[in-house]
């Protein structure tokens, strides 16, 4: 029996690389080389939970993931993403990493003119950031901490803000990259103040289960890039370790709080310069007070 569903795996992935080659062989080269890579798709929900204070209804949270700077994606990409960022109107940007694809290959003209792109977005309720895996390692760590927090942006690494308005609150945890860092979700929900609404930033989406289990009521993430590649009928080929069991879009997982997962495609591409049927993507949050949708 094993080997019958061995042999049948081995099948489909090779259907599906086969595919994949013959589509970009054609037309479809040009389109997933030049084109999706430089879409843009913004995508709006709503998140209603009892916990979420009335100051804080309707209020609006865009995040944005993955833009990995230096490989395809340009600073003229940044500079127009960061625009429309701005147009629409958030009161909290996120930015759940990888920002660099290969730090240390980023000239310091390069990392000065980012900071002077990022220091644009504007969030009355602030600009909070994570680490993701390109982001670790050696320079890489140092030179990331560096252009966010010189960006206006405060990075979180298992540890958490406080969000207020007027005299309501919710409480945003940011956990370390799971390839590279050591996350601790523990640690990031020292601070927070029992029966408050949590949101977590993590960047990869697989550890929803854990964070789960801790009460998170709401988890951003990326570092999948929706699979970068996808199929019609077969869906995403390849995706990264902790991206694996939640690759894009909503999710809801059982544990203590129920929590709600998104999964950004983000903006970037790494290791191959193509995307296709995954499109680009900035989402946008608006928080629901109560019950109220």
């Amino acid at each position: 029996m094993q080997e019958k569903i061995s042999r049948r795996s081995f099948l489909k992935k090779a259907f599906a690389f086969l595919m994949s080659a013959a589509g970009l062989a054609g037309g479809g080269y040009t389109y997933a080389r030049f084109i999706e890579p430089r879409r843009l798709e913004i995508n709006e929900l709503d998140i209603a939970h009892p916990l979420i204070p009335a100051a804080f209804h309707n209020k609006k949270i865009v995040q944005f993931s993955d833009t990995h700077l230096g490989f395809q994606y340009t600073l003229e990409l940044l500079q127009h993403h960061v625009q429309t960022i701005n147009s629409l109107k958030p009161d909290i940007v996120l930015f759940t990493g990888d920002l660099l694809d290969k730090p240390n290959e980023i000239k310091p003209k390069t990392a000065q003119s980012a900071i002077s792109i990022l220091q644009q977005l504007q969030a009355p309720l602030g600009k909070f950031s994570v680490y993701g895996n390109h982001d670790h390692g050696g320079y890489g760590t140092d030179l990331y901490q560096t252009i966010m927090k010189r960006s206006g942006f405060q990075l979180l690494q298992n540890e958490s803000a406080v969000l207020r308005w007027g005299k309501d609150q919710i409480f945003l945890l940011g956990i370390d990259d799971a390839m590279l860092g050591e996350p601790n979700i523990r640690q990031a929900k020292k601070q927070v103040q029992e029966g408050s609404y949590l949101i977590l930033l993590s960047h990869a989406p697989d550890l929803a289960n854990d964070a789960a289990d801790a009460g998170i009521h709401l988890q951003l993430s990326g570092h999948s890039h929706g699979g970068q590649i996808q199929l019609p009928l077969i869906g995403t080929l390849i995706t990264p370790p902790y991206a694996e069991i939640y690759k894009e879009g909503s999710y809801q997982v059982a544990g203590e709080s129920g929590l709600t997962l998104y999964v950004n495609r983000g903006l970037g591409t790494t290791r191959l310069p193509f995307r296709f049927l995954s499109v680009p993507e900035i989402t946008v949050f608006t928080l629901k007070a109560g019950s109220q949708a």
